[in-house]
């Protein structure tokens, strides 16, 4: 039960870092979740818009990135200067983001 649990963790820390991978390389537009689901599902085939949404979510409460939620339904996600920072390795990163250690 507890590798489930550790993989699952595994999975959304993971998902994060993608997103704001994914967000650093569409800079300095920004992408629709659409591109972004696209992205997560290159990485894990069953990703859902919930899992892109909940990861983004969370980016965005810890300030790595702003969203936009159209009246449509669509949501445009873009890094905020403290997300361009973390993926650059120029800022410190919490818990909570599978950003892989710095090896250069």
């Amino acid at each position: 039960m507890s590798i489930k649990l550790d993989m699952e963790k595994v999975r959304r820390e993971q998902m994060r870092w993608v997103m704001l991978l994914a967000l650093h390389n569409a800079s300095p537009y920004g992408a629709y979740e659409e591109i972004l689901i696209s992205t997560a599902q290159a990485l894990y085939p069953d990703a859902t818009q919930l899992e892109v949404r909940r990861a983004l979510e969370y980016v965005k409460d810890r300030c790595m990135v702003s969203l936009d939620k159209k009246p449509d339904g669509r949501w445009w996600a873009d890094l905020t200067r403290l997300g361009t920072d973390i993926v650059e390795y120029t800022a410190q990163c919490e818990p909570g983001i599978a950003r892989p250690e710095k090896y250069w």
